[in-house]
């Protein structure tokens, strides 16, 4: 079996966040950090390949981003977990591209990697926590031409048939599709393994293969704001709330508190 996860590099959402001028998010800085949500795909991936058989000689658990030069942390990361391989698009082209131009690298790459060895799924999180589109699956599944089982809460692969579970807020759904097939799952169910010092120093030894939009045969107009289908007209920082109350001290500022939620309606 070969598994796909597909990760990101993005600030971390604890720390402060700036805008460019041209209304980007500001990366590179020293906190950045592999997508929360994306470690729950990575532990996704390498739990549906284990029951395979992985990490028997046959099977594989690729990691694979596009992003900037320090994106291969994030990727060192998915290595320490347990994945097996790792694939780092990074190309300066790419720098501004949204959802659709993103998962249009990622197609690209995923496409190459099929080729040398066939894919069985592709696995991602539920969403990128610098951006919260939750687009990059669905294009990803499109580009490629293959079905699409988002939202996962448990995954089997036998047979060339990929089944998932999926819980709504009404009804709890059993889907299959024939593989390959793209997958994104939840943050309910897959709770990340922490990597212990011994995959910690393996994954220094692991191989990164780093590849440019040349290798994937990609122009430059297909990504970055040239290939983007949207664009930032506007950006700022929120403002404070002008009605903010704050309420400090100890037991003697309880009145103060109820009085005013019973002000707002909420007691």
């Amino acid at each position: 079996m070969r598994v796909v996860v597909c990760v990101k590099h993005v600030p971390d959402i604890q720390q402060p966040r700036s805008l460019r001028a041209d209304g980007l998010l500001v990366r590179g800085g020293d906190d950045d950090t592999l997508n929360e949500l994306d470690e729950d795909a990575v532990e996704a991936g390498l739990r549906t390949a284990e029951a395979a058989g992985f990490p028997a000689e046959g099977h594989d658990v690729t990691v694979l981003t596009v992003g900037p030069s320090a994106a291969v942390e994030s990727l060192r990361r998915g290595l320490a977990m347990g994945a097996s391989t790792a694939v780092h698009v990074h190309d300066d082209a790419v720098a501004g591209s949204d959802a659709i131009a993103t998962a249009r690298v990622l197609a690209a790459a995923v496409a190459k990697l099929h080729a040398e060895q066939p894919v069985d799924v592709v696995v991602a999180g539920m969403a990128a926590l610098d951006g919260l589109t939750s687009l990059v699956p669905a294009a990803l599944a499109e580009l490629l031409g293959w079905p699409q089982l988002t939202l996962a809460d448990r995954i089997e692969v036998a047979d060339g048939v990929v089944s998932v579970r999926r819980e709504t807020s009404t009804d709890v759904e059993e889907l299959t599709a024939p593989t390959p097939a793209v997958l994104s799952v939840t943050d309910q169910a897959f709770r990340a393994r922490f990597p212990n010092f011994k995959g910690i120093m393996a994954a220094r030894k692991k191989p990164v293969t780093t590849w440019t939009l040349s290798d994937l045969d990609l122009a430059g107009t297909a990504v970055g704001a040239a290939g983007s289908a949207t664009r930032v007209v506007n950006a700022a920082e929120r403002p404070e709330r002008p009605d903010r109350v704050l309420v400090t001290g100890d037991a003697e500022t309880v009145p103060a508190l109820v009085d005013y939620l019973s002000q707002k309606g909420f007691v």
